[in-house]
């Protein structure tokens, strides 16, 4: 529990808003989002330093998943440390990756998971004391967090449908028979990509079958769309321009998502529910 010296301004209406009143105190606290896929926020001094996401890779899935550590020398680790409190320290000291390597590859988890959840809608939250995380770097700002968010996003509008649709559409080979002569072309990770279009998954279960962030596969895909390569298994629902008249900026913008984030009730740890989002379904 958290008391009332350190209980979030009853102004924090959305999760931008929170984070940067943790961040103004210098707080460190778990934030645990509830929903679909719901996830985990860990900030220390005010800063984040981990995201954890069912929606997107972890820093586990991202070393194991590309190869870039057997499954192996990952029980070895693990046999290593069997609290599992110094699996980071214990990956750099047997040489199975270099510090700056599992540092830069877990703040590629971080903004990658901020990404996934800010594809949907969380139900609620809740603000604990912080918790021990296994992979984690020195921390980033909120609003370098929340400019990250919009700058993937921009790269991604533009097509077909919102970019959370996207995220969630199974994709298929669009042209089998010229598949043969085009692939030749493409870069490495974009034949990948390819490889793991069967029309059942999502770009998130290619970025998992992969080992890649669900942002980077879903920019392939995009340019893949653009070749004519691929094609969602159902079409897209055109976005329409927005109408909304345009403010100034705020100090801490609301993140891109799709839909408005949820608001809360003063006197409470959780947001008014809000709709849950379409549900998916598994491929």
């Amino acid at each position: 529990m958290i008391d009332d010296t350190t209980e979030p301004a009853a102004g924090s209406r959305n999760i931008p808003a929170l984070l940067a009143d943790l961040r103004s105190r210098k707080q460190s606290r778990t934030v645990r989002l509830t929903g679909s896929p719901g996830g985990t926020l860990h900030l220390r001094d005010g800063l984040v330093v981990a995201m954890e996401t069912p929606a997107a890779p972890n820093v586990e899935s991202l070393l194991l998943r590309s190869g870039r550590i057997t499954e192996e020398a990952w029980s070895a680790v693990c046999a290593a440390d069997t609290t599992h409190g110094r699996l980071a320290e214990e990956l750099v000291a047997q040489e199975l990756v270099g510090a700056g390597e599992l540092e830069i590859i877990s703040l590629s988890a971080l903004f990658d998971a901020a990404f996934a959840l800010s594809l949907s809608r969380p139900e609620g939250w809740e603000v604990t004391e912080p918790v021990p995380v296994l992979y984690r770097n020195a921390g980033i700002t909120p609003e370098r967090l929340v400019t990250e968010i919009s700058r993937r996003t921009g790269l991604l509008a533009g097509g077909p449908g919102s970019v959370a649709e996207f995220a969630r559409t199974r994709m298929q080979l669009a042209a089998p028979a010229q598949l043969p002569g085009a692939v030749g072309a493409l870069p490495a990770r974009h034949q990948d990509v390819l490889a793991n279009t069967d029309g059942r998954r999502t770009p998130r279960d290619i970025a998992f079958a992969l080992g890649r962030g669900l942002f980077a596969v879903m920019l392939d895909l995009r340019r893949l769309l653009a070749l004519g390569l691929v094609q969602p298994t159902a079409p897209l629902t055109p976005q329409r321009p927005s109408t909304a008249t345009r403010t100034p900026s705020a100090p801490v913008p609301a993140p891109p998502a799709a839909v408005p984030l949820p608001r809360r009730l003063p006197g409470r740890n959780a947001p008014t529910p809000a709709p849950a989002p379409p549900a998916t379904g598994a491929p």
